[in-house]
């Protein structure tokens, strides 16, 4: 999930050691638990802007490190820009194959992305892999295939899916462009399928590979926790929004609401999101309703091409945990975001649903937060993300789906392991468990002697072993990093191009 600077570790506190102890003597033994699967992201830029590994002799240590820890595989991101940046189908798989072979020779299972997306711009991208050039240059000549916003900002992270079924980008529709470059991964990696290597496909559906618009983007300014704005100002989601309206007899309708504020806006500022808003107008519901539906309706329609490029392998989609304004009635910052989600309705059995029709795993982020913390050092966000996960799980395994989880920010820290565990092992329903885990991410941090023992006693835990022949670690307060520079030397080219 990607979140803001100010979240992307958790806070350092005078005395924690006394807090950390608390949360030892209260643990809780996971022994003779479920074996849940563990996977651990690989750097963003594990194969790098010439489609080679980055740093063999690097990635090759790190591998066998984690092997040792008994993770189950890891997560790769195949990045659209990498693969297809020579010209539309040319695609260049050749990085990707020589990592598959590495992971394979580890006997370590691999989950793909499907990164339609572009990488760098959010908390932890070091790495700048923007949408292929060629993509790029349809862009200059029609600005509308990227998200839009009430000033008419482009944001060029990823297509609108107001291009799903037009045929703009070199002749081809949003979706055929999606289902050329799985079908070729699929036919250019077929051994480590047949081979049980790839046990999971994960589909990218929008910013960051997670299904939601683009609503709070820092190359734009915004700052958490901003309510975020909508994004639906390019023609394509217009015209569908006019057409929607003008058929339910309400012309009037067809336009976005106009009084929701900013990126920065707090809700009870703002005369759509406030207590007793328009947002549960008529129009509000209707607006709202149609927001989301084009969301999902995009979801559904990827995954429809996924499930049948892959059959016979797992399919997954990513969810944005949404935290911030939860304890507000409007939500305001998920209903940017497309989830329909407020304090009188749940907008996530709908999408649940979708994921239902397809079979696809849930995968939802946020796990390790927690609603304590976030409100003691963030108290005006009004975030609960402790209630979010709680809801979004209730709906989801009610609906019949598998979820998923993994952690939002970076996490070395007992509290947050415990918390994450809680969560994929829930007390009260032993039968509900998450079906996987997946750890963000590899990095030299991860690799600290204290740290890597603490996630070695983590994954014991994940797979329900035991834990007692580990070496005795005690919890150490940790410092909040300083943005690195090759983050800001990232961002500020992203801010650039969403000024086009």
């Amino acid at each position: 999930m990607c979140l803001p600077k100010c979240l992307s570790t958790r806070p350092c506190v005078k005395h924690r050691m006394s807090e950390e102890q608390d949360v030892i003597e209260l643990e809780r033994d996971y022994t003779g638990t479920k074996h849940i699967p563990i996977f651990v992201m690989l750097p963003l830029d594990a194969i790098n802007s010439r489609n080679e590994i980055d740093d063999l002799k690097s990635l090759r240590n790190d591998l066998n490190m984690l092997k040792k820890t008994s993770v189950d595989g890891v997560m790769v991101d195949c990045w659209w820009g990498l693969v297809e940046a020579k010209g539309p189908k040319v695609y260049d798989w050749s990085g990707y194959k020589n990592l598959f072979e590495i992971v394979r020779e580890l006997q370590l299972k691999l989950q793909v992305v499907m990164s339609f997306h572009q990488c760098g711009g959010n908390v932890g991208d070091d790495t700048f892999i923007p949408l292929p050039q060629w993509v790029r240059e349809v862009g200059k000549e029609n600005p509308d295939i990227f998200f839009t916003n009430r000033k008419n900002k482009r944001n060029p992270e990823c297509l609108t899916w107001g291009v799903d079924e037009e045929p703009v980008l070199r002749g081809r529709t949003g979706l055929e462009v999606y289902r050329d470059f799985m079908e070729n991964f699929r036919q250019e990696m077929t051994e480590f399928f047949h081979d049980g290597t790839i046990v999971e496909i994960e589909v990218g559906l929008g910013p960051c590979g997670e299904l939601r618009y683009p609503s709070y983007p820092e190359t734009q300014g915004w700052v958490y926790p901003g309510i975020g704005e909508f994004q639906c100002y390019d023609k394509y989601l217009l015209k569908g929004l006019k057409e929607v309206a003008e058929a339910q007899g309400h012309k009037g309708w067809g336009k976005p609401p106009s009084n929701t504020g900013s990126y920065n806006s707090k809700p009870q500022y703002t005369e759509f999101f406030r207590d007793g808003g328009d947002y549960d107008s008529y129009y509000g519901r209707f607006f709202l309703g149609w927001y989301s539906k084009t969301l999902i309706e995009h979801g559904d329609r990827v995954l429809s091409i996924a499930i049948t490029v892959f059959s016979g392998t797992k399919i997954a989609a990513k969810i944005s945990g949404i935290h911030w304004w939860y304890q507000t009635a409007s939500h305001a910052a998920e209903l940017t975001c497309g989830y329909y989600n407020t304090s009188f309705r749940d907008g996530y059995s709908s999408i649940a649903q979708m994921f239902a029709k397809h079979k696809a795993t849930f995968n939802f982020t946020c796990v390790e937060l927690l609603t304590s913390e976030q409100n003691k050092y963030h108290p005006e966000a009004m975030a609960d993300p402790e209630g979010l996960v709680q809801q979004v799980f209730k709906s989801v395994w009610g609906a019949g789906v598998s979820v998923a989880s993994e952690n939002a920010l970076a996490c070395y820290d007992r509290r947050g392991y415990n918390k994450i565990l809680e969560n994929a092992k829930p007390r009260i329903d032993s039968e509900r468990n998450v079906v996987s885990f997946t750890y963000l991410r590899l990095n030299p941090e991860l690799m600290e002697h204290d740290n890597y023992l603490e996630f070695t006693r983590f994954v014991r835990r994940l797979h329900g072993k035991s834990i007692s022949d580990l070496p005795v670690v005690m919890p150490k307060p940790k410092t909040v990093p300083k943005m690195a520079k090759k983050h800001e030397k990232v961002l500020n080219p992203l801010i650039s191009a969403s000024k086009m």
